[in-house]
């Protein structure tokens, strides 16, 4: 599992007084970011590999500013080309969102999806999701 710490910010916190639903999406990309280091080690867009297919995203609790946010990110599926990741957010030891997303191992110069490279996969695997 990969633990990203997020401090949230003033500016994330809507008019009722926590933490806009639009915010939770980014916060679990921060959670990923491990994972495409995986895939595009230079962090370049030149060769980024990663695409995303589908996202979805339970909200279960309301959160606040001023107290900082873990983001647990599990991999729950290895396919050929494409992976599955579920994560979690806390917030003070509370499970308040979880979500799963999917994304395809993609190759921007053919624009074509190319097969998860053995290396990345035992990366991935030791990131498996058990409870």
């Amino acid at each position: 599992m990969f633990y990203t710490t997020i401090v949230p910010r003033v500016s994330e916190t809507d008019g009722v007084g926590h933490i806009n639903n639009t915010t939770i999406p980014i916060w679990f990309e921060a959670g990923r970011n491990e994972i495409f280091k995986l895939f595009t080690p230079d962090c370049s867009f030149e060769n980024w590999r990663m695409i995303i297919l589908h996202m979805d995203i339970d909200f279960l609790q309301q959160i606040y500013f001023g107290r900082d946010i873990v983001v647990h990110t599990w991999v729950k599926k290895i396919g050929n080309s494409s992976l599955e990741l579920y994560e979690e957010l806390y917030q003070a030891n509370v499970l308040c969102a979880k979500g799963t997303v999917v994304y395809v191992n993609f190759n921007k110069s053919t624009q074509q999806s190319e097969i998860i490279p053995d290396d990345i996969r035992i990366q991935l695997e030791q990131h498996l999701y058990s409870k």
